[in-house]
């Protein structure tokens, strides 16, 4: 992301260590990160820490502003690839679907893409599980609609442009006040979580704009990274799924990586001192 001598990289952005061939593909090396975001939700005191919720979210929107500054749209957030590292920093991973946008809106991208952006990342981590619970895709829809109310083009003018407007009906709901949605939310907290929350895109509140919220900068202050839950990778027989028989090279996270690859010279132009 980005070009020139003034580039530097960004804390809450994953880091690309190497790249090198394996066999037909090839393997990319990023940085060691000790678990995500999705798995300090399900294991870590419920609903987290208003300190906590606000440090997580701070990172977050550093990293999306940042992305978002050097014209990269990243099309899947959610908390699973939200890594955490040992110290506790929040870095944006899974750049799959990530595509590069033109300021001037005039490039057209699929519509075909699921993610859970930044609104309903917070609200997940005020309520303790996700605002908009859907299995499927028409469940995902009524699940917004009945929170959000239905959109009307007197709100959305675009929404008659969509690729599938008109092409299910649903019923018509009003919206609901986030003050029953999330009742033990802060005044601050559901003011910026509507920001976001909205139907048309060009209204929502930009990442580098959101840093700027009064939720920020009222008391409880952003915890410190060191002050944030940092699960253990469990450890020992716990589990019970069935990992199929053992080969002698495959990759666990303990052992070096040229142990785990049938051709282990293939990174050995990439190891310091090889």
């Amino acid at each position: 992301m980005g070009a020139g001598a003034d580039w530097m990289p960004c804390p809450q952005v994953v880091q690309l260590k190497a790249v090198f061939p394996h066999g037909a593909g090839f393997v990319l090396a990023f940085e060691f990160m000790l678990s995500d975001l999705a798995e300090v939700v399900r294991h870590a005191q419920r609903p987290l820490a208003q300190a906590q919720v606000k440090s997580y979210l701070q990172m977050l929107l550093k990293g999306v502003a940042f992305c978002h500054a050097n014209n990269i749209v990243h099309r899947d957030l959610k908390p699973a690839n939200l890594l955490i590292s040992a110290s506790g920093q929040l870095k944006i991973a899974d750049f799959g679907l990530a595509r590069v946008f033109s300021p001037d809106g005039n490039r057209l991208y699929t519509h075909q893409v699921a993610t859970r952006a930044v609104g309903c990342i917070l609200g997940e981590l005020l309520n303790g599980s996700p605002l908009f619970p859907g299995e499927n895709d028409i469940e995902q829809l009524c699940c917004v609609l009945r929170i959000l109310g239905t959109p009307s083009p007197h709100v959305w003018p675009e929404l008659t442009e969509l690729p599938d407007y008109n092409k299910i009906s649903f019923k018509a709901w009003a919206p609901v006040p986030l003050e029953e949605v999330l009742p033990d939310a802060s005044p601050q907290a559901r003011d910026l979580l509507g920001r976001f929350l909205l139907y048309p895109p060009r209204r929502r509140i930009a990442a580098s704009q959101a840093l700027l919220h009064e939720y920020f900068f009222t008391a409880p202050l952003p915890a410190r990274p060191s002050e944030l839950p940092v699960p253990q990778r469990p450890r020992g027989p716990a589990s019970k799924a069935h990992p199929g028989p053992s080969h002698a090279h495959d990759f666990h996270v303990d052992r070096p990586l040229e142990e785990s690859l049938l051709n282990p010279e293939l990174i050995r132009p990439f190891i310091p001192g090889g």
